[in-house]
């Protein structure tokens, strides 16, 4: 993990070997679910089972937060679901756009762009769509977006400024976004910092909270607020890989932690944003 393009290209083959496996293999061999292996993933899933449009062909169990449940997503509104996946939040956002709407995923692992565009058609969807790109360069025009939401990915993109750019280009004027991510207290282990395991699983590449929003703010959204927060544990016997026990023990007393958080921002309703951003 010297760089960005090696960051991308690993992260790029975990999640293409988490698409083609089903979300029961998935579980089997997460944390959380017994059988642990050095996946971290499902310790930070949220259970959506009861939300409207939600297809369990799609769940891979990959999210940290629900962000479609506060992204206030009116009927008629473009939604673009950053890191899409096998269209999960794409779903639930169009059973609240509605067939007025419209909504476009955007992934980097082509394997989870087709296991997307597959469950798209077998639900017959014709106002949804999976785009191949990178978060830090979005395939999609400026001004496009009513409402952008995102579900534990960020934290895998190695250059978070960019992203947040890349949102508010995207964003109408008024536009909006509900992300959930992953965030710091503290700073986390070197051990767990330099894994490659802990990157993929959404710990590694999180960022301390307060660095997190000041990113937010700087970027130029207004109305920001954490509309959820609840802490992420990484069981003992995960840990045990990584730590001596004497490590863990200090870790756990040191007052440091990580934290999914769902965020809330809007980009202000005048028509342009920072110089640069809206070409």
């Amino acid at each position: 993990m010297e760089n960005s393009n090696e960051i991308k290209e690993m992260v790029k083959q975990k999640y293409t070997e988490i698409a083609l496996q089903d979300k029961t293999t998935n579980q089997s061999s997460c944390c959380g679910a017994g059988g642990c292996s050095t996946e971290v993933y499902n310790i930070m899933t949220d259970d959506y089972t009861l939300v409207k449009g939600y297809n369990s062909d799609a769940d891979l169990g990959l999210g940290c937060g629900l962000p479609t449940q506060f992204a206030k997503i009116k009927k008629g509104d473009v939604v673009v679901d950053l890191g899409s996946g096998a269209g999960n939040d794409c779903f639930i956002a169009r059973h609240e756009t509605g067939e007025t709407g419209k909504v476009i995923g955007v992934d980097f692992t082509e394997a989870m762009i087709d296991k997307a565009r597959a469950n798209a058609e077998k639900l017959g969807f014709n106002n949804i769509e999976f785009r191949y790109g990178e978060i830090e360069k979005l395939p999609i025009g400026a001004g496009i977006a009513d409402v952008i939401v995102s579900n534990c990915v960020l934290n895998l993109v190695p250059n978070k400024e960019t992203a947040f750019k890349e949102i508010l280009r995207v964003l109408k004027p008024g536009g909006h976004f509900s992300i959930s991510d992953v965030v710091l207290v503290g700073d986390l282990p070197v051990e767990l910092v330099k894994d490659a395991e802990m990157y993929a699983g959404c710990v590694a590449g999180a960022l301390p909270k307060s660095k997190y929003m000041s990113i937010i703010h700087e970027t130029g959204f207004v109305n920001v607020s954490i509309q959820k927060e609840k802490t992420i544990d990484v069981p003992e016997d995960i840990l045990l890989r990584y730590l001596s026990k004497e490590k863990i023990d200090a870790y756990k007393q040191s007052g440091k932690g990580i934290f999914s958080i769902t965020v809330y921002g809007e980009k202000t309703k005048e028509s342009c944003c920072a110089p640069g951003c809206c070409q």
